[in-house]
Protein backbone atom coordinates (compact mmCIF):
# COMPACT_ATOMS: atom_id res chain seq x y z
CA UNK A 1 0.00 0.00 0.00
CA UNK A 2 2.59 2.13 0.85
CA UNK A 3 4.45 1.22 -2.04
CA UNK A 4 1.35 2.07 -4.47
CA UNK A 5 1.12 5.05 -2.80
CA UNK A 6 4.01 6.79 -2.66
CA UNK A 7 4.39 6.00 -6.71
CA UNK A 8 1.46 7.73 -7.14
CA UNK A 9 2.90 10.73 -5.36
CA UNK A 10 5.95 10.51 -7.28
CA UNK A 11 4.08 10.15 -10.71
CA UNK A 12 1.47 12.87 -9.68
CA UNK A 13 4.52 15.22 -9.02
CA UNK A 14 4.70 16.87 -12.06
CA UNK A 15 4.99 20.54 -13.03
CA UNK A 16 1.96 22.98 -12.95
CA UNK A 17 0.80 25.02 -16.53
CA UNK A 18 2.37 28.12 -14.75
CA UNK A 19 6.04 26.30 -14.73
CA UNK A 20 5.86 24.85 -18.17
CA UNK A 21 4.94 28.13 -19.82
CA UNK A 22 7.12 29.86 -22.18
CA UNK A 23 9.38 32.98 -21.01
CA UNK A 24 7.58 35.89 -21.67
CA UNK A 25 4.58 34.51 -23.13
CA UNK A 26 1.10 36.08 -22.85
CA UNK A 27 -1.03 32.90 -23.72
CA UNK A 28 -1.98 29.48 -22.48
CA UNK A 29 0.94 27.25 -24.04
CA UNK A 30 -0.34 24.42 -25.72
CA UNK A 31 0.85 20.73 -24.49
CA UNK A 32 1.68 18.21 -26.89
CA UNK A 33 -0.34 14.78 -27.38
CA UNK A 34 2.41 12.93 -25.64
CA UNK A 35 2.19 14.67 -22.22
CA UNK A 36 -1.42 14.66 -22.50
CA UNK A 37 -1.33 11.44 -21.90
CA UNK A 38 1.35 10.76 -19.50
CA UNK A 39 -0.64 12.76 -17.36
CA UNK A 40 -4.05 10.80 -17.70
CA UNK A 41 -2.16 7.50 -16.78
CA UNK A 42 -1.05 9.21 -13.66
CA UNK A 43 -4.26 10.21 -12.78
CA UNK A 44 -5.85 6.86 -13.36
CA UNK A 45 -2.77 5.33 -11.28
CA UNK A 46 -3.55 7.64 -8.41
CA UNK A 47 -7.55 6.75 -8.29
CA UNK A 48 -6.85 3.43 -8.48
CA UNK A 49 -4.28 3.64 -5.44
CA UNK A 50 -7.25 5.40 -3.33
CA UNK A 51 -9.48 2.78 -3.97
CA UNK A 52 -7.41 0.34 -3.30
CA UNK A 53 -6.37 1.69 0.23
CA UNK A 54 -10.24 2.60 0.75
CA UNK A 55 -10.55 -1.07 0.81
CA UNK A 56 -7.90 -2.11 2.92
CA UNK A 57 -8.55 0.24 5.78
CA UNK A 58 -12.14 -1.91 5.93
CA UNK A 59 -10.57 -4.87 5.83
CA UNK A 60 -10.04 -6.60 9.27
CA UNK A 61 -6.20 -7.36 10.19
CA UNK A 62 -6.38 -11.13 9.08
CA UNK A 63 -7.61 -10.32 5.84
CA UNK A 64 -11.34 -12.54 7.30
CA UNK A 65 -13.50 -9.18 6.10
CA UNK A 66 -15.16 -6.18 6.83
CA UNK A 67 -16.25 -5.04 10.71
CA UNK A 68 -18.58 -2.52 11.80
CA UNK A 69 -19.52 -1.55 14.90
CA UNK A 70 -22.96 -1.72 16.54
CA UNK A 71 -24.25 0.66 18.66
CA UNK A 72 -27.58 0.24 21.08
CA UNK A 73 -28.90 3.48 23.40
CA UNK A 74 -30.47 2.61 26.56
CA UNK A 75 -34.26 3.77 26.66
CA UNK A 76 -37.91 3.12 28.67
CA UNK A 77 -39.83 -0.46 27.77
CA UNK A 78 -41.82 -3.14 28.75
CA UNK A 79 -40.02 -6.76 29.58
CA UNK A 80 -41.59 -9.85 30.91
CA UNK A 81 -39.50 -12.60 32.67
CA UNK A 82 -41.00 -16.18 31.46
CA UNK A 83 -40.19 -19.62 32.81
CA UNK A 84 -40.48 -22.76 30.30
CA UNK A 85 -39.52 -26.32 30.59
CA UNK A 86 -41.62 -29.69 29.95
CA UNK A 87 -43.26 -31.72 32.31
CA UNK A 88 -45.30 -35.47 32.11
CA UNK A 89 -48.83 -35.53 33.01
CA UNK A 90 -51.00 -38.11 34.95
CA UNK A 91 -54.03 -38.40 36.12
CA UNK A 92 -54.89 -36.99 39.81
CA UNK A 93 -56.69 -39.29 40.90
CA UNK A 94 -55.46 -43.17 39.50
CA UNK A 95 -55.90 -46.87 41.09
CA UNK A 96 -54.38 -49.75 40.32
CA UNK A 97 -55.63 -53.17 41.21
CA UNK A 98 -52.87 -55.98 41.67
CA UNK A 99 -53.08 -59.19 42.66
CA UNK A 100 -50.68 -60.79 45.20
CA UNK A 101 -51.44 -64.62 44.40
CA UNK A 102 -51.49 -66.89 41.65
CA UNK A 103 -54.94 -67.71 40.01
CA UNK A 104 -57.34 -68.11 37.07
CA UNK A 105 -59.13 -65.58 35.45
CA UNK A 106 -63.05 -66.69 35.58
CA UNK A 107 -64.66 -63.16 33.93
CA UNK A 108 -63.60 -60.54 32.59
CA UNK A 109 -66.68 -57.43 32.61
CA UNK A 110 -64.53 -54.63 31.09
CA UNK A 111 -62.56 -53.07 28.47
CA UNK A 112 -59.87 -50.70 27.95
CA UNK A 113 -60.56 -47.34 27.45
CA UNK A 114 -64.40 -48.25 28.90
CA UNK A 115 -65.71 -45.54 31.24
CA UNK A 116 -67.00 -46.69 34.42
CA UNK A 117 -68.28 -45.49 37.71
CA UNK A 118 -67.58 -46.74 41.37
CA UNK A 119 -68.38 -49.82 42.42
CA UNK A 120 -68.85 -50.78 38.97
CA UNK A 121 -67.59 -54.93 38.71
CA UNK A 122 -64.53 -55.60 36.96
CA UNK A 123 -63.43 -59.18 36.97
CA UNK A 124 -63.69 -62.30 39.05
CA UNK A 125 -60.18 -64.58 39.68
CA UNK A 126 -60.29 -68.02 41.29
CA UNK A 127 -57.39 -67.90 43.63
CA UNK A 128 -57.30 -70.97 46.38
CA UNK A 129 -53.75 -69.57 47.72
CA UNK A 130 -56.19 -65.83 48.37
CA UNK A 131 -58.22 -67.91 50.67
CA UNK A 132 -55.31 -70.26 52.59
CA UNK A 133 -53.51 -66.89 52.90
CA UNK A 134 -56.12 -65.29 54.65
CA UNK A 135 -56.55 -68.05 57.02
CA UNK A 136 -52.98 -68.12 57.58
CA UNK A 137 -52.91 -64.50 58.84
CA UNK A 138 -56.03 -65.01 60.63
CA UNK A 139 -54.57 -67.76 62.88
CA UNK A 140 -51.11 -65.53 62.82
CA UNK A 141 -53.04 -62.76 64.39
CA UNK A 142 -55.03 -64.96 67.09
CA UNK A 143 -51.61 -66.24 68.12
CA UNK A 144 -49.65 -62.72 68.60
CA UNK A 145 -52.71 -61.53 70.35
CA UNK A 146 -53.19 -64.28 72.88
CA UNK A 147 -49.17 -64.06 73.68
CA UNK A 148 -49.69 -60.34 74.16
CA UNK A 149 -52.42 -60.83 76.51
CA UNK A 150 -50.51 -63.38 78.68
CA UNK A 151 -47.56 -60.97 78.69
CA UNK A 152 -49.75 -58.06 79.28
CA UNK A 153 -50.89 -60.36 82.26
CA UNK A 154 -47.36 -60.69 83.42
CA UNK A 155 -46.42 -57.55 83.19
CA UNK A 156 -48.76 -57.14 86.24
CA UNK A 157 -46.33 -59.23 88.21
CA UNK A 158 -43.71 -56.52 88.25
CA UNK A 159 -45.93 -55.47 91.42
CA UNK A 160 -46.06 -58.86 92.67
CA UNK A 161 -49.54 -58.93 94.25
CA UNK A 162 -52.23 -62.21 95.55
CA UNK A 163 -55.04 -62.85 93.92
CA UNK A 164 -56.76 -63.45 97.18
CA UNK A 165 -56.54 -62.74 100.95
CA UNK A 166 -54.58 -65.12 103.34
CA UNK A 167 -52.03 -65.91 105.37
CA UNK A 168 -48.18 -66.29 103.43
CA UNK A 169 -45.96 -69.59 104.46
CA UNK A 170 -42.95 -70.53 103.74
CA UNK A 171 -41.33 -67.60 101.87
CA UNK A 172 -38.21 -66.83 100.13
CA UNK A 173 -35.91 -63.95 101.46
CA UNK A 174 -35.52 -61.38 99.02
CA UNK A 175 -33.05 -58.17 98.91
CA UNK A 176 -33.15 -55.08 96.71
CA UNK A 177 -30.92 -56.10 93.62
CA UNK A 178 -31.43 -59.67 93.50
CA UNK A 179 -32.11 -61.63 90.56
CA UNK A 180 -35.96 -62.90 90.36
CA UNK A 181 -37.09 -65.19 87.41
CA UNK A 182 -40.41 -65.81 85.71
CA UNK A 183 -41.62 -68.75 87.66
CA UNK A 184 -39.99 -68.52 90.56
CA UNK A 185 -41.91 -69.58 93.79
CA UNK A 186 -41.25 -66.52 96.71
CA UNK A 187 -44.27 -67.69 98.89
CA UNK A 188 -46.93 -70.26 99.54
CA UNK A 189 -50.30 -68.41 100.27
CA UNK A 190 -53.13 -70.19 102.18
CA UNK A 191 -56.71 -68.94 102.10
CA UNK A 192 -57.55 -69.15 105.59
CA UNK A 193 -60.53 -66.53 105.78
CA UNK A 194 -62.96 -69.68 105.86
CA UNK A 195 -61.97 -72.97 106.26
CA UNK A 196 -63.52 -76.24 104.92
CA UNK A 197 -64.32 -79.65 106.72
CA UNK A 198 -65.05 -82.81 104.69
CA UNK A 199 -68.05 -85.27 106.32
CA UNK A 200 -69.04 -88.50 105.46
CA UNK A 201 -72.78 -89.45 105.89
CA UNK A 202 -75.04 -92.25 105.99
CA UNK A 203 -76.99 -93.29 102.59
CA UNK A 204 -80.29 -92.57 105.03
CA UNK A 205 -80.24 -89.06 104.83
CA UNK A 206 -79.46 -89.34 100.89
CA UNK A 207 -81.55 -86.64 99.53
CA UNK A 208 -82.26 -84.86 103.06
CA UNK A 209 -78.76 -82.95 103.38
CA UNK A 210 -78.11 -80.85 100.60
CA UNK A 211 -75.78 -77.63 99.19
CA UNK A 212 -76.38 -74.63 101.56
CA UNK A 213 -78.03 -76.26 104.52
CA UNK A 214 -77.04 -74.71 107.82
CA UNK A 215 -74.69 -77.17 109.92
CA UNK A 216 -73.20 -76.95 113.41
CA UNK A 217 -69.29 -77.35 113.45
CA UNK A 218 -68.06 -78.48 116.80
CA UNK A 219 -64.57 -77.68 117.87
CA UNK A 220 -63.10 -79.59 120.55
CA UNK A 221 -59.83 -77.63 120.82
CA UNK A 222 -61.67 -74.37 121.14
CA UNK A 223 -64.40 -76.08 122.99
CA UNK A 224 -66.96 -74.04 120.96
CA UNK A 225 -69.35 -74.61 118.21
CA UNK A 226 -69.36 -72.59 114.92
CA UNK A 227 -72.45 -72.39 112.36
CA UNK A 228 -71.12 -73.64 108.93
CA UNK A 229 -73.14 -74.21 105.73
CA UNK A 230 -73.22 -77.09 103.05
CA UNK A 231 -70.99 -76.36 99.93
CA UNK A 232 -71.50 -79.32 97.91
CA UNK A 233 -72.97 -82.78 98.17
CA UNK A 234 -70.74 -85.87 96.81
CA UNK A 235 -72.99 -88.82 96.01
CA UNK A 236 -69.62 -90.98 96.46
CA UNK A 237 -69.63 -94.67 97.71
CA UNK A 238 -67.59 -95.22 100.90
CA UNK A 239 -68.27 -98.26 102.86
CA UNK A 240 -67.20 -98.80 106.46
CA UNK A 241 -65.62 -101.57 108.02
CA UNK A 242 -69.23 -102.04 109.57
CA UNK A 243 -70.82 -102.49 106.09
CA UNK A 244 -72.32 -98.81 106.15
CA UNK A 245 -72.31 -97.15 102.90
CA UNK A 246 -72.04 -93.23 103.09
CA UNK A 247 -71.49 -90.14 100.92
CA UNK A 248 -69.58 -87.04 101.99
CA UNK A 249 -70.19 -83.56 102.24
CA UNK A 250 -68.15 -80.48 102.06
CA UNK A 251 -69.02 -77.80 104.90
CA UNK A 252 -67.41 -74.31 104.89
CA UNK A 253 -66.98 -72.35 108.15
CA UNK A 254 -65.79 -68.54 108.16
CA UNK A 255 -62.67 -67.99 110.23
CA UNK A 256 -63.38 -66.17 113.33
CA UNK A 257 -59.50 -65.64 113.71
CA UNK A 258 -59.33 -68.96 115.34
CA UNK A 259 -59.49 -71.18 113.13
CA UNK A 260 -56.23 -73.04 111.36
CA UNK A 261 -55.79 -76.31 109.38
CA UNK A 262 -55.45 -79.48 110.96
CA UNK A 263 -58.21 -79.05 113.83
CA UNK A 264 -60.44 -81.70 114.65
CA UNK A 265 -63.99 -80.95 114.10
CA UNK A 266 -67.57 -82.47 113.17
CA UNK A 267 -70.87 -81.21 111.62
CA UNK A 268 -74.24 -82.10 112.76
CA UNK A 269 -77.07 -80.66 110.88
CA UNK A 270 -81.01 -81.36 111.64
CA UNK A 271 -82.66 -83.60 109.39
CA UNK A 272 -86.62 -84.18 109.06
CA UNK A 273 -86.79 -83.27 112.93
CA UNK A 274 -83.64 -85.43 113.86
CA UNK A 275 -80.17 -84.47 114.05
CA UNK A 276 -77.72 -86.13 111.75
CA UNK A 277 -74.43 -87.10 113.00
CA UNK A 278 -71.14 -87.82 110.42
CA UNK A 279 -69.22 -91.32 110.55
CA UNK A 280 -66.52 -89.64 112.42
CA UNK A 281 -64.81 -86.21 112.99
CA UNK A 282 -62.71 -84.41 110.32
CA UNK A 283 -59.98 -82.54 109.97
CA UNK A 284 -60.49 -78.07 109.23
CA UNK A 285 -58.33 -77.45 105.54
CA UNK A 286 -57.69 -73.92 104.47
CA UNK A 287 -60.47 -72.62 101.78
CA UNK A 288 -57.42 -72.26 99.15
CA UNK A 289 -53.71 -73.29 99.13
CA UNK A 290 -51.20 -71.88 96.54
CA UNK A 291 -48.06 -70.96 95.50
CA UNK A 292 -47.18 -67.35 94.99
CA UNK A 293 -44.74 -67.06 92.17
CA UNK A 294 -43.08 -64.07 89.75
CA UNK A 295 -44.66 -63.72 86.45
CA UNK A 296 -41.89 -62.14 84.92
CA UNK A 297 -38.05 -61.87 85.06
CA UNK A 298 -35.99 -58.89 86.31
CA UNK A 299 -34.23 -57.69 89.73
CA UNK A 300 -36.24 -57.27 92.70
CA UNK A 301 -36.20 -53.44 94.18
CA UNK A 302 -38.02 -54.28 97.20
CA UNK A 303 -39.53 -57.40 99.63
CA UNK A 304 -42.32 -57.33 102.31
CA UNK A 305 -42.48 -61.32 102.70
CA UNK A 306 -42.81 -62.25 105.90
CA UNK A 307 -44.03 -66.05 107.31
CA UNK A 308 -47.13 -66.13 108.63
CA UNK A 309 -48.54 -62.41 107.08
CA UNK A 310 -51.82 -62.16 106.86
CA UNK A 311 -52.38 -60.27 103.67
CA UNK A 312 -55.37 -59.22 101.41
CA UNK A 313 -56.13 -59.20 97.99
CA UNK A 314 -53.87 -57.18 95.37
CA UNK A 315 -51.31 -56.05 98.19
CA UNK A 316 -48.07 -55.77 97.09
CA UNK A 317 -45.61 -57.37 98.34
CA UNK A 318 -42.48 -57.72 95.84
CA UNK A 319 -41.85 -55.01 93.24
CA UNK A 320 -39.50 -56.15 90.07
CA UNK A 321 -37.76 -54.51 87.40
CA UNK A 322 -38.38 -56.27 84.24
CA UNK A 323 -37.27 -54.83 81.32
CA UNK A 324 -36.51 -58.01 79.53
CA UNK A 325 -40.62 -58.49 80.13
CA UNK A 326 -41.33 -54.74 78.85
CA UNK A 327 -38.57 -55.60 75.77
CA UNK A 328 -40.97 -58.89 75.30
CA UNK A 329 -44.18 -56.92 75.24
CA UNK A 330 -42.73 -54.62 73.03
CA UNK A 331 -41.97 -57.15 70.25
CA UNK A 332 -44.69 -59.10 70.84
CA UNK A 333 -47.10 -55.58 69.62
CA UNK A 334 -44.57 -55.20 66.85
CA UNK A 335 -45.45 -58.71 65.60
CA UNK A 336 -49.20 -58.43 66.17
CA UNK A 337 -48.93 -54.90 64.16
CA UNK A 338 -46.85 -57.10 61.28
CA UNK A 339 -49.35 -59.72 61.59
CA UNK A 340 -52.49 -57.51 61.38
CA UNK A 341 -51.11 -55.72 58.52
CA UNK A 342 -50.78 -58.93 56.91
CA UNK A 343 -53.94 -60.05 57.31
CA UNK A 344 -55.20 -56.54 55.93
CA UNK A 345 -53.00 -57.26 53.06
CA UNK A 346 -54.41 -60.78 52.49
CA UNK A 347 -58.10 -59.70 52.81
CA UNK A 348 -57.55 -56.94 50.01
CA UNK A 349 -56.11 -59.75 47.90
CA UNK A 350 -59.06 -62.12 48.20
CA UNK A 351 -61.69 -58.84 47.65
CA UNK A 352 -59.27 -57.53 44.89
CA UNK A 353 -60.13 -61.39 42.82
CA UNK A 354 -63.65 -59.87 42.58
CA UNK A 355 -62.58 -56.55 42.23
CA UNK A 356 -64.78 -53.21 41.70
CA UNK A 357 -63.86 -50.10 40.38
CA UNK A 358 -62.75 -48.33 43.14
CA UNK A 359 -63.22 -44.69 41.72
CA UNK A 360 -64.83 -43.18 38.92
CA UNK A 361 -62.61 -43.18 35.68
CA UNK A 362 -61.64 -44.49 32.23
CA UNK A 363 -59.93 -48.34 32.10
CA UNK A 364 -56.18 -48.32 31.53
CA UNK A 365 -53.88 -50.75 30.88
CA UNK A 366 -56.35 -54.14 30.88
CA UNK A 367 -54.07 -56.81 30.89
CA UNK A 368 -56.05 -59.84 31.52
CA UNK A 369 -58.88 -61.75 29.72
CA UNK A 370 -61.25 -64.67 30.75
CA UNK A 371 -59.19 -68.20 31.00
CA UNK A 372 -55.92 -66.30 31.46
CA UNK A 373 -53.29 -67.79 34.59
CA UNK A 374 -52.30 -64.63 36.20
CA UNK A 375 -49.21 -64.87 38.26
CA UNK A 376 -48.61 -63.18 41.55
CA UNK A 377 -48.20 -60.06 42.10
CA UNK A 378 -49.83 -58.96 39.14
CA UNK A 379 -51.28 -55.42 38.42
CA UNK A 380 -54.23 -56.14 36.11
CA UNK A 381 -56.08 -53.05 35.64
CA UNK A 382 -55.99 -49.00 36.34
CA UNK A 383 -58.74 -46.74 36.95
CA UNK A 384 -57.76 -43.34 36.38
CA UNK A 385 -59.84 -40.02 36.46
CA UNK A 386 -58.79 -37.77 33.76
CA UNK A 387 -60.89 -35.06 34.32
CA UNK A 388 -58.56 -33.78 36.58
CA UNK A 389 -54.81 -34.16 35.85
CA UNK A 390 -51.04 -32.91 37.03
CA UNK A 391 -48.18 -31.86 35.54
CA UNK A 392 -44.76 -33.00 36.95
CA UNK A 393 -42.29 -30.97 36.03
CA UNK A 394 -38.68 -29.60 37.00
CA UNK A 395 -37.82 -25.47 37.79
CA UNK A 396 -33.79 -24.80 38.08
CA UNK A 397 -32.34 -23.06 40.85
CA UNK A 398 -32.42 -19.34 38.44
CA UNK A 399 -35.81 -19.32 38.51
CA UNK A 400 -37.48 -21.29 40.97
CA UNK A 401 -37.42 -18.04 43.79
CA UNK A 402 -40.07 -16.96 40.50
CA UNK A 403 -42.55 -19.61 41.07
CA UNK A 404 -45.16 -19.84 44.13
CA UNK A 405 -48.11 -22.14 44.30
CA UNK A 406 -51.13 -20.32 42.83
CA UNK A 407 -49.13 -19.28 39.73
CA UNK A 408 -50.70 -19.63 36.35
CA UNK A 409 -49.25 -21.90 33.84
CA UNK A 410 -49.69 -21.71 30.03
CA UNK A 411 -49.83 -25.86 28.46
CA UNK A 412 -48.88 -26.79 24.94
CA UNK A 413 -49.39 -30.80 24.35
CA UNK A 414 -48.69 -31.30 20.40
CA UNK A 415 -50.47 -28.12 19.55
CA UNK A 416 -53.35 -28.57 22.08
CA UNK A 417 -53.46 -25.74 24.62
CA UNK A 418 -54.84 -25.06 28.04
CA UNK A 419 -54.08 -23.62 31.56
CA UNK A 420 -52.95 -24.72 34.42
CA UNK A 421 -51.94 -23.71 37.94
CA UNK A 422 -49.12 -24.45 40.29
CA UNK A 423 -50.02 -26.64 43.10
CA UNK A 424 -46.38 -26.97 44.88
CA UNK A 425 -42.82 -26.48 44.52
CA UNK A 426 -40.85 -29.02 46.39
CA UNK A 427 -37.90 -27.45 48.68
CA UNK A 428 -35.66 -30.35 48.27
CA UNK A 429 -33.55 -30.85 44.94
CA UNK A 430 -32.00 -32.56 42.86
CA UNK A 431 -28.61 -31.91 40.66
CA UNK A 432 -28.73 -32.85 37.15
CA UNK A 433 -25.65 -31.74 35.04
CA UNK A 434 -24.38 -29.32 37.75
CA UNK A 435 -27.50 -27.25 38.31
CA UNK A 436 -30.05 -27.79 40.86
CA UNK A 437 -33.58 -28.25 40.25
CA UNK A 438 -37.13 -28.47 42.49
CA UNK A 439 -39.85 -30.46 41.31
CA UNK A 440 -42.87 -28.57 40.86
CA UNK A 441 -46.59 -29.87 40.19
CA UNK A 442 -48.85 -28.20 38.14
CA UNK A 443 -52.94 -28.97 38.30
CA UNK A 444 -55.12 -28.83 35.25
CA UNK A 445 -58.63 -29.34 34.70
CA UNK A 446 -59.05 -31.63 31.50
CA UNK A 447 -62.78 -32.29 31.97
CA UNK A 448 -63.16 -31.92 27.92
CA UNK A 449 -60.21 -34.63 27.96
CA UNK A 450 -57.96 -32.20 25.46
CA UNK A 451 -54.74 -33.49 27.55
CA UNK A 452 -53.43 -36.80 27.43
CA UNK A 453 -52.15 -38.45 30.61
CA UNK A 454 -48.69 -40.49 30.68
CA UNK A 455 -47.33 -37.84 28.06
CA UNK A 456 -45.18 -35.21 28.04
CA UNK A 457 -46.24 -31.78 27.80
CA UNK A 458 -44.43 -28.10 27.46
CA UNK A 459 -44.94 -25.39 29.98
CA UNK A 460 -44.38 -21.60 29.77
CA UNK A 461 -45.14 -18.97 33.01
CA UNK A 462 -44.76 -15.70 33.99
CA UNK A 463 -41.95 -15.02 36.25
CA UNK A 464 -41.70 -11.21 35.96
CA UNK A 465 -42.73 -8.56 34.08
CA UNK A 466 -42.00 -4.82 34.38
CA UNK A 467 -43.97 -2.31 32.23
CA UNK A 468 -42.08 0.76 32.61
CA UNK A 469 -38.38 -0.28 32.83
CA UNK A 470 -34.42 0.91 31.58
CA UNK A 471 -33.69 -1.95 28.95
CA UNK A 472 -30.59 -3.51 26.85
CA UNK A 473 -30.09 -5.70 24.83
CA UNK A 474 -28.75 -8.87 26.45
CA UNK A 475 -25.63 -8.90 24.17
CA UNK A 476 -24.73 -5.08 25.76
CA UNK A 477 -24.58 -7.05 28.74
CA UNK A 478 -20.71 -8.52 30.17
CA UNK A 479 -19.95 -10.27 33.16
CA UNK A 480 -16.31 -8.89 33.89
CA UNK A 481 -13.75 -9.73 36.15
CA UNK A 482 -11.90 -7.26 38.43
CA UNK A 483 -8.58 -7.35 39.58
CA UNK A 484 -9.56 -8.61 42.90
CA UNK A 485 -10.85 -11.80 41.62
CA UNK A 486 -14.47 -10.39 41.65
CA UNK A 487 -17.28 -10.28 38.80
CA UNK A 488 -19.65 -7.72 38.27
CA UNK A 489 -21.86 -6.81 35.16
CA UNK A 490 -20.92 -4.58 32.85
CA UNK A 491 -21.45 -2.04 29.50
CA UNK A 492 -19.52 0.15 27.98
CA UNK A 493 -20.20 3.68 27.38
CA UNK A 494 -19.06 5.89 23.87
CA UNK A 495 -18.31 9.25 24.45
CA UNK A 496 -15.97 10.86 27.44
CA UNK A 497 -14.82 8.78 30.47
CA UNK A 498 -17.72 8.47 32.84
CA UNK A 499 -16.74 9.07 36.43
CA UNK A 500 -18.17 5.86 37.14
CA UNK A 501 -16.13 3.73 34.29
CA UNK A 502 -13.83 0.96 36.27
CA UNK A 503 -10.38 0.58 35.84
CA UNK A 504 -8.75 -2.55 35.09
CA UNK A 505 -11.78 -4.76 33.66
CA UNK A 506 -11.05 -8.22 32.13
CA UNK A 507 -13.34 -9.23 29.55
CA UNK A 508 -12.85 -12.06 26.60
CA UNK A 509 -13.51 -10.09 23.89
CA UNK A 510 -11.86 -6.70 22.41
CA UNK A 511 -13.06 -4.04 23.10
CA UNK A 512 -13.07 -1.02 20.33
CA UNK A 513 -11.78 2.49 21.44
CA UNK A 514 -13.58 5.47 22.45
CA UNK A 515 -15.91 2.68 25.00
CA UNK A 516 -15.88 3.19 28.64
CA UNK A 517 -16.81 0.02 31.37
CA UNK A 518 -19.43 1.11 33.36
CA UNK A 519 -21.12 -1.47 36.28
CA UNK A 520 -24.48 -1.77 36.33
CA UNK A 521 -26.76 -3.38 38.18
CA UNK A 522 -29.62 -5.74 36.47
CA UNK A 523 -33.23 -7.28 36.86
CA UNK A 524 -35.18 -9.78 35.18
CA UNK A 525 -34.69 -10.38 31.38
CA UNK A 526 -36.02 -12.41 28.49
CA UNK A 527 -34.98 -13.77 25.47
CA UNK A 528 -33.74 -10.59 24.25
CA UNK A 529 -33.56 -8.14 26.91
CA UNK A 530 -32.49 -7.29 30.31
CA UNK A 531 -33.84 -4.83 32.33
CA UNK A 532 -31.42 -2.15 33.50
CA UNK A 533 -32.07 -1.24 37.66
CA UNK A 534 -28.49 1.56 37.83
CA UNK A 535 -25.57 2.58 36.30
CA UNK A 536 -26.66 4.48 33.00
CA UNK A 537 -29.28 6.77 32.43
CA UNK A 538 -32.25 6.85 29.22
CA UNK A 539 -29.87 7.92 26.16
CA UNK A 540 -26.60 6.87 26.72
CA UNK A 541 -25.12 5.19 23.69
CA UNK A 542 -23.27 1.84 24.87
CA UNK A 543 -21.14 -0.93 22.59
CA UNK A 544 -23.27 -4.05 21.32
CA UNK A 545 -20.70 -5.77 19.27
CA UNK A 546 -18.65 -5.99 16.25
CA UNK A 547 -20.31 -7.47 13.28
CA UNK A 548 -18.15 -8.70 10.44
CA UNK A 549 -18.80 -9.76 6.69
CA UNK A 550 -17.24 -12.38 4.37
CA UNK A 551 -13.90 -10.50 2.89
CA UNK A 552 -13.86 -9.94 -0.62
CA UNK A 553 -12.23 -12.54 -2.90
Amino acid sequence: MAEVMEQATEQTAVRTPEQTAPAGGGGKPKMSKKKKRRIRRIIALVLAAAVVFGVVRLRKKDGGGSAEVIRDVVTYGAITATVEGSGLTKAKNSESISITTAGTVQDVFVTEGQVVTAGTPLFVINSDDARSAVQQAEKDVEGYQKQLNTLNKDIAGLNLAPGYPGKLMDVVTLNPGDTITKGQKVATLSDDTRLRLTQYYSYAYAGDIKAGQAVDVSIPALMTTLTGRVEAVHMVSRITPEGSRLFSADILIDNPGSLTAEMSASATLNVGGETAYPYEAGKLEYYRTGDLCSTVNGTVISSSLVDYLQVSEGQVLVRIDGEDSESEIFSAEQSLEKAREELETARKNLNNCSAVAPIDGTVIGLTIQAGQEVAANTTVITISDTSSIIVNATVDERNVGYVKAGTMVDLDQWGNQTMGVVESVSLSSTVTNGVAMYPMVISVDNSDGMIQVNSNIQYSLVASQNENCLVLPIQCVRNAALEDGSAVNVVYVEGDRPDNALENVMVNEEIPDGFWPVEVEIGISDNYYVEIKSGVEEGTSVFTQIQTSEAWG
